[in-house]
């Protein structure tokens, strides 16, 4: 197996966005493009996309977006694993280039989900779950993320307050993403301890209220990927995919012996390290899949940067925070840079590209040389996990 190398990356702004979903994936692209600024022929275009069938009326996104571009003869893919999309495009483009089936290869993830109504994207999403033991009884993600969250609660002794200081940290990170698509300092006497609160943040599914989730976005990302040959000619540090690791779980969720467990998210995480061979207190970055809060205080555990049941006391001194000891979620995650489902996997990967470039600006992790990713799909039962790692 070759290495692979990141030598471009771009993204556009999440958002309600203007133009169609074609369009998002033009702009990433060519940005990522310019942003590799090789002069080498793009052999696979590998496009992450959820929902372009049932929200656009769109499908064949792949070769579509070869059309638009004029990568012509590219070999062209598209590549559906619900809001774990974006993870999984950039593993199949990595085992393209290491298999040295391809030698440079564009991955765009994208989303237009604003184009329906909210509770046509919810509807949308809970497709995702099991068909007959879910979703005909009215399952929802957010639903899925409550009953967790609550077990968990009563499990780990978390509380709202910690669930909302996820919320705090993620909306200050995001405040210095300019691509982030909720700009909006939040306090805890905001949405928990004023009266006003319940107006702020009313309940979306008990425990969760509103910035507990994620917001309904639209957007796009890209990476442009490379074999060694390729990268040497780079005029920009090169960040190499060290190791990528990807599980599942049952699909139903009440079939886990222990459904406080996110089963799938320790074992990629571990496969990932193994491959990498590094551990977790080897990682200065991690941008985790934090759909809900909760998740983050979970996915934390089960990567093992701290002990099971131990996140929210890490969280609560401050040790995720932008300067802390892990800073977690440096773009402001997907509870406020945004989370376009086919997007999210490569745009955690972009994050951390440029963190590992040293390009983040204000929200730079300093010395950042090893970056961890958690792409989560259904709720659990698809994950993968990256690690990357920067030019030393």
């Amino acid at each position: 197996m070759r290495d692979v190398f990141i030598v471009g990356c771009a993204m556009t702004r999440f958002g309600r966005m203007e133009g169609g979903l074609l369009d998002l994936l033009e702009e990433a692209a060519t940005g990522a493009m310019n942003d590799a600024d090789i002069d080498e022929p793009v052999e696979g275009v590998f496009v992450a996309n959820m929902g372009a069938g049932i929200l656009n009326h769109l499908s064949g996104v792949g070769s579509a977006l070869v059309d638009r571009l004029s990568l012509y003869p590219a070999a062209a893919e598209t590549i559906e694993n619900g809001p774990a999309s974006g993870g999984s495009a950039v593993k199949v483009a990595y085992y393209a280039i290491a298999s040295g089936l391809v030698d440079l290869a564009l991955v765009v993830g994208g989303e237009k989900m604003r184009d329906v109504t909210g509770w046509e994207a919810t509807d949308f999403v809970a497709t995702l779950t099991h068909p007959q033991a879910e979703y005909i009884y009215g399952a929802t993600l957010p639903a899925f993320a409550a009953m967790f969250a609550r077990l968990y609660m009563e499990k780990y002794g978390v509380k709202h307050e910690h669930l909302a200081m996820v919320a705090i940290k993620n909306h200050e990170n995001a405040l210095l993403n300019p691509y982030a698509h909720v700009q909006q300092r939040i306090t805890m006497e905001g949405i928990l301890h004023r009266p006003e609160a319940i107006m702020n943040n009313p309940p979306v599914a008990e425990p969760l209220r509103l910035y507990d989730c994620c917001p309904v976005s639209d957007g796009a990302a890209a990476v442009v990927l490379a074999s060694e040959r390729i990268a040497s000619k780079a005029k920009k540090p090169c960040v190499r995919i060290a190791g990528i690791g990807q599980a599942t779980d049952t699909h139903a969720v009440h079939e886990r012996k222990d459904p406080t467990e996110l089963k799938a998210v320790r074992l990629a995480s571990q496969k990932a390290f193994n491959m990498a061979g590094v551990k977790p207190e080897d990682v200065d970055v991690a941008e985790l899949h934090d759909a809900f809060t909760i998740l983050e205080i979970a996915e934390s555990e089960e990567a093992g940067f701290f002990e099971k049941g131990k996140g929210h006391v890490a969280l609560e001194k401050g040790e995720t925070s932008l300067h802390g000891r892990m800073p977690i979620n440096p773009s402001g995650g997907l509870k406020a840079r945004g989370h376009p489902v086919g997007a999210t996997g490569v745009a955690q990967v972009v994050e951390l590209t440029w963190q590992l470039r040293h390009e983040a600006g204000p929200r730079q992790v300093d010395g950042a040389q090893i970056g961890f990713s958690c792409n989560f799909g259904g709720f659990g039962n698809n994950v993968l996990c990256f690690v990357l790692a920067g030019e030393k």
